[in-house]
């Protein structure tokens, strides 16, 4: 009586054990009968897309729908998709139903980058780099001149982390996101150009002249005093009456006429 009820008791355990691995071995000899491709902010941006994707999923073997699920490498595919730069991330799996999911997120450009060596970079969110590949342009602001960019920063290492020496970029990533997060700022200032002596110069979209900041140093107050001048002087000399508006001495604003 005593081994039949542990007969009984154990067939429930074993049940529970066996059904995973049936499921399991039931899911992996189903063929793929889809492959469904999700990109993150596919509306906004359009660095990588379904087609660029399905071809890196592909790869050389060229073969998945039909496949057996175990003949499918979810890990390879993702692999080869996170070759690309423009990705924060993929993920590749499976599911019982016999479908192959690719879950792309994009990363938020902050910045492009125009160095003069050549090159044309965007500059991420999180202070990542990566080129600019394709005729798509998002509407950011532009950082050009006296920029050096290392082998390291187009190695997945954020110009924010210690590994990388001190470089222009990582007062740029700040400078930029503090007038992102200005309404004023972010609709005033266009362009944005480092010198050969690490000095700044802003393009504004409003007013013919150039403003030097010097350099990043105490932008924040550099910045304030420029916006009392344009609140308190330019209404009442004008807008284009300066050629030059040089910020880079403290709590001074000196100007150069136009001639």
């Amino acid at each position: 009586m005593k081994k039949l009820l542990k007969i009984l008791l154990l067939i429930p355990v074993l049940y529970l054990f066996a059904l995973p691995v049936y499921y399991a071995v039931s899911s992996s000899s189903k063929p793929c009968s889809e492959i469904v491709v999700k990109i993150t902010d596919s509306a906004d941006y359009h660095f990588v897309t379904k087609r660029q994707l399905l071809n890196l999923a592909y790869g050389k073997n060229g073969k998945i729908l039909g496949q057996p699920l175990k003949k499918v490498s979810a890990i390879d595919i993702e692999n080869r998709i996170n070759v690309l730069r423009e990705l924060k991330v993929a993920e590749v799996y499976t599911t019982s139903d016999g479908e192959l999911h690719i879950y792309a997120d994009q990363r938020n450009p902050v910045v492009r980058i125009l160095p003069d060596e050549g090159g044309d970079y965007f500059l991420d969110e999180d202070g990542f780099l990566f080129r600019k590949r394709n005729l798509y342009n998002p509407r950011l602001h532009i950082v050009a001149g006296n920029i050096t960019i290392t082998p390291a920063m187009l190695d997945s290492v954020s110009v924010l982390d210690t590994l990388i020496k001190h470089t222009i970029l990582k007062d740029v990533y700040h400078f930029v996101n503090y007038i992102r997060d200005d309404d004023f700022w972010s609709a005033q200032i266009d362009q944005i150009y480092i010198d050969s002596r690490d000095e700044v110069n802003l393009i504004p979209r409003v007013g013919n002249n150039l403003i030097h900041l010097g350099t990043f140093e105490n932008y924040e107050g550099k910045l304030r005093n420029l916006e009392a001048f344009y609140n308190e002087v330019l209404p009442e000399v004008g807008w284009n009456k300066y050629s030059t508006i040089n910020l880079e001495y403290k709590d001074q604003i000196v100007c150069k006429r136009k001639k």
